[in-house]
C-alpha cells in the first residue's frame, strides 16, 4: 500500500510551487528531491508527480515504435507502465541520473509487449529483440535520409554482419501474418479467400504430356495390351503369356520393346530399331 497524504506532494518537497520547466537546474533538483522523497516514503502523491513530470519521456520512447501494428495509445500505456516501474525500481543513492535507469526500462518493457502480446509467431528471445533493433533503427535512417534505407545501411548503422540484419528483417515479417481465409487487397475480385489464390501442383499437365508422348511412340496393339495387363492389371508375365498364348520370353521382349518405345517418345528421341540396345551397344554409346 502506497502512503496517502492529505497534502499535494509538491507540499512534500517544499512549501512552494514546482519550479518552471524553463529552470532546468532548477527542474533537475526539484526531480531529484521528488525521487529521494519518493524512495524514503513510497508515497502515492510523490509517485503521480513523478510519473506527470516524466510522462514526456516515456511518450517519446513509445513513439519510436509508432510505425508498428499497435496504436499510439497503447504503446503509451505500455510506456507508462514501464516508467512507474523505473519510479519504483530506481535507488537515487547509486548516484545515477534516473533518466539512465528509466530509458532501458522503458524499451524493455515495450520490447516485451511486442515479443508476447503483439507478434503472431513467437519467435526466439534474440530474434525477436534483434528484429525491433533494426525496426527503430531503419526509422532513424528513414527520417535521416527521407527514404527507406538499404539492408547495408542499417547493418553499418548497428555494427552488424549484413547476413544477421538479412535475418532480422525476415524475422519482421512474424508480426504481419495474414490470415488464409482473408480478402485479397488490391485484386478485382476482392472477396476471393488468399488461399484460392496458392498454387499447387497440377498433375493434370504430367498426364497430358505423357499421353501425347504414347501417341507419338506408335505402339501396336499388341503392346498396348501387354502393358495395360502387366502395369494396369498387375499380372505376371507368365500369367499374361497364358492369356495371350504365348511363352514368357516372347512376353518379356515385347514388353521390353512398348518400353522402349515409350522412353524414347518422352525423350523426343527416334527408337532405333524394334528392340532396345543391347548391354554391349548401351555400354559402347556411353563411351
Amino acid at each position: 500500500m502506497h502512503e496517502k497524504t492529505p497534502y499535494s506532494a509538491n507540499a512534500l518537497v517544499a512549501d512552494r510551487p514546482p519550479p518552471r520547466r524553463r529552470d532546468a537546474e532548477a527542474c533537475k533538483r526539484y526531480e531529484i528531491t521528488l525521487l529521494r522523497r519518493y524512495a524514503r516514503t513510497r508515497s502515492g502523491d510523490v509517485r503521480d508527480e513523478l510519473v506527470k513530470r516524466f510522462m514526456p519521456l516515456a511518450r517519446s520512447l513509445a513513439l519510436r515504435y509508432r510505425r508498428q501494428t499497435e496504436s499510439v495509445d497503447d504503446l503509451v500505456q505500455v510506456a507508462s507502465l514501464g516508467l512507474v516501474k523505473a519510479i519504483d525500481g530506481f535507488d537515487p543513492d547509486r548516484g545515477r541520473p534516473f533518466s539512465a535507469y528509466a530509458v532501458p526500462t522503458i524499451l524493455g518493457e515495450l520490447r516485451r509487449h511486442f515479443r508476447d502480446h503483439v507478434w503472431n509467431v513467437r519467435l526466439p528471445r534474440g530474434l525477436g529483440e534483434l528484429a525491433m533493433r533494426l525496426d527503430e533503427a531503419s526509422s532513424q535512417l528513414t527520417e535521416e535520409l527521407g527514404r527507406h534505407p538499404a539492408p547495408a545501411q542499417v547493418a553499418e548503422r548497428l555494427a552488424l554482419p549484413l547476413a544477421e540484419v538479412l535475418e532480422g528483417l525476415e524475422a519482421t515479417h512474424a508480426r504481419r501474418t495474414l490470415s488464409l481465409d482473408a480478402p485479397r487487397l488490391g485484386e478485382e475480385l476482392q472477396s476471393t479467400p488468399t488461399i484460392e489464390a496458392i498454387g499447387r501442383r497440377e498433375l493434370g499437365y504430367e498426364r497430358v504430356e505423357a499421353e501425347a508422348a504414347c501417341a507419338e511412340a506408335e505402339l501396336s496393339e499388341r503392346e498396348w495390351r501387354v502393358l495395360r495387363l502387366r502395369f494396369v492389371d498387375s499380372l505376371t508375365q507368365n500369367e499374361i503369356g497364358r492369356e495371350l498364348g504365348v511363352s514368357q520370353m516372347q512376353i518379356s521382349r515385347i514388353n521390353r520393346r512398348a518400353l522402349w518405345k515409350l522412353l524414347a517418345a518422352v525423350r523426343g528421341e527416334r527408337a532405333e530399331g524394334a528392340a532396345p540396345p543391347s548391354a554391349g551397344r548401351r555400354v559402347a554409346r556411353a563411351a
